[in-house]
């Protein structure tokens, strides 16, 4: 000891504290980290994810601050290892392959050489987006649907530049925009217009769609909407890279002008871009300076319920809308868009005049009814589209067909998932009849295919009872009342 207290023992360079609070990794110097120290690997790890986190929350307060500011330098966000790496663990593990044939689980067997690569080729400006895979899946209505299987490493760089831009966009996104948001879901839009249709003036509703949205998207107009917000040339380059990358279908790659393939990570929040400046500023502006009455608006991607409270301002707002979307290389589909009767005083005007009882409307999956209360109340009632239902019960129906010889066990956790699935994205209140006739039409398919195994031909009711009580739940509803589950949320 000196005379000051202090020990006269010299301190050796790289040794580390009796009692270090952090990790020794973090006070050795020139030690790498063991490859067996997992716990290590994982707080250096955490530490980059909340330096990129703290980045992008700067992102986000600037832009929330600023609506005129442009953003010059943020493709270092997105080659950032941390950002890919994030990137990549947000990536669907069974995904389709694209052109390239890569998978989650090969990619990821050389992760970290894998990503390094990947960065090193974004900085450079030497990456090269590969074209898209098409292929078809069947719609409820028998036509087939485009959608486009994107290679695995565009996958990934998109997701990071979607999860770059959303602090920017997101500050931007007006309210009643839900589709493909964070923190925003079906069943909010859904509580939006439910509560919309009870709580204000509306009598007259127009059900929107743009017709082929996805394919007539001009890659001019999105590029002048992007660099309202993006001046960092790179990261506008690297998105037309992706819109010129062109689709590949049966061997044959094809280019065009216009449109986003549906599949992408970027396809969804590119369109919520275009349908802003489009549709969702000019709506906003048109509702506070042209309406005389009451307006609703709920956007979900590309179709749209807005409700009017006077049928002249809805017949307005339809015909300037028309111009609007021409204006844009937009059309809105003239079968799906259609302006009619509907509130709580439609049933009675209609009655009335002697039309009948109120249209209804689809949206996201329910159908819209002007029905009443027990107490004779107006209610909005939603049930399952018929051709959704029939869809997902011709789907169960081929299925069960395939796993006819299957352990009963396992087909029994299968149809439960399936059963489960349904309840909780169509158990509304008010949709238990649909919920109950799904339930006994599942137990009804799977009745037919043990008796199809069965060697006697037959399986007893009792039987098959039991396993109904046992692998299908029964038909409840997940879902509280809109008005009360807005009031908790907001």
């Amino acid at each position: 000891m000196n005379r000051h207290g202090k020990s006269d023992r010299p301190i050796i360079p790289g040794k580390s504290p009796n009692k270090a609070k952090a990790p020794a990794a973090e006070e050795m110097e020139g030690r790498g980290l063991a490859k067996g120290n997992l716990g290590q690997q994982n707080a250096f790890r955490t530490q980059s994810r909340v330096d990129v986190q703290s980045a992008l929350a700067q992102i986000r307060q600037t832009a929330k601050s600023n609506k005129d500011v442009k953003f010059t330098a943020l493709m270092h966000h997105i080659y950032r290892i941390d950002t890919l790496r994030f990137a990549y663990s947000q990536l669907k593990r069974q995904a389709a392959a694209g052109v390239d044939g890569e998978t989650w689980r090969h990619y990821g067997e050389a992760l970290e050489e894998n990503l390094q690569d990947l960065s090193h080729r974004l900085k450079r400006g030497a990456y090269r987006a590969k074209p898209v895979r098409r292929v078809y899946i069947p719609k409820a209505d028998g036509r087939q649907r485009p959608l486009g299987v994107t290679a695995l490493e565009d996958k990934l760089v998109q997701r990071a530049t979607v999860e770059v831009l959303n602090n920017i966009y997101e500050t931007d996104f007006l309210g009643f925009s839900y589709g493909f948001r964070p923190g925003r879901s079906q069943h909010k839009a859904l509580d939006a217009l439910w509560c919309g249709l009870h709580e204000r003036r509306v009598n007259w509703v127009l059900d929107l769609d743009v017709r082929s949205f996805f394919d007539r998207l001009s890659h001019e107009w999105l590029v002048r909407f992007l660099q309202h917000r993006i001046a960092d040339r790179r990261v506008v380059r690297l998105i037309q890279k992706w819109l010129n990358a062109g689709v590949l279908e049966k061997g044959v790659r094809t280019f065009a002008e216009a449109g986003s393939p549906q599949g992408g990570s970027a396809s969804p929040l590119l369109a919520n871009i275009y349908l802003h400046y489009v549709f969702d500023l000019w709506v906003q502006a048109w509702r506070k300076k042209c309406a005389h009455g009451d307006v609703i608006v709920v956007r979900y991607a590309d179709d749209a319920v807005i409700g009017f409270e006077f049928k002249g301002d809805a017949e307005r707002f339809w015909a300037e809308l028309k111009e609007r979307m021409q204006k844009f290389q937009l059309e809105l589909h003239p079968e799906k868009t259609r302006l009619f009767e509907f509130g709580r005083y439609a049933a009675e005007n209609r009655k009335r005049a002697g039309l009948g009882k109120p249209e209804t409307f689809d949206f996201l999956g329910f159908k819209h009814i002007c029905g009443k209360t027990r107490k004779g109340r107006f209610m909005v009632l939603r049930q399952t589209i018929r051709k959704r239902m029939q869809a997902t019960l011709q789907r169960v129906k081929i299925e069960l067909r395939r796993r006819m010889h299957d352990p009963v066990p396992e087909v029994g956790k299968w149809l439960k998932s399936v059963v489960s699935g349904h309840f909780r994205y169509f158990g509304v209140p008010g949709n238990r009849y649909a919920l109950a006739h799904f339930r006994f039409t599942v137990s009804h398919l799977w009745h037919r295919v043990l008796e199809r195994r069965s060697q006697k031909g037959r399986v007893l009711w009792e039987r098959m009872q039991r396993l109904i009580r046992r692998w299908l739940p029964p038909a409840h509803i997940c879902h509280p009342y809109p008005s009360r589950r807005l009031r908790v949320t907001t």
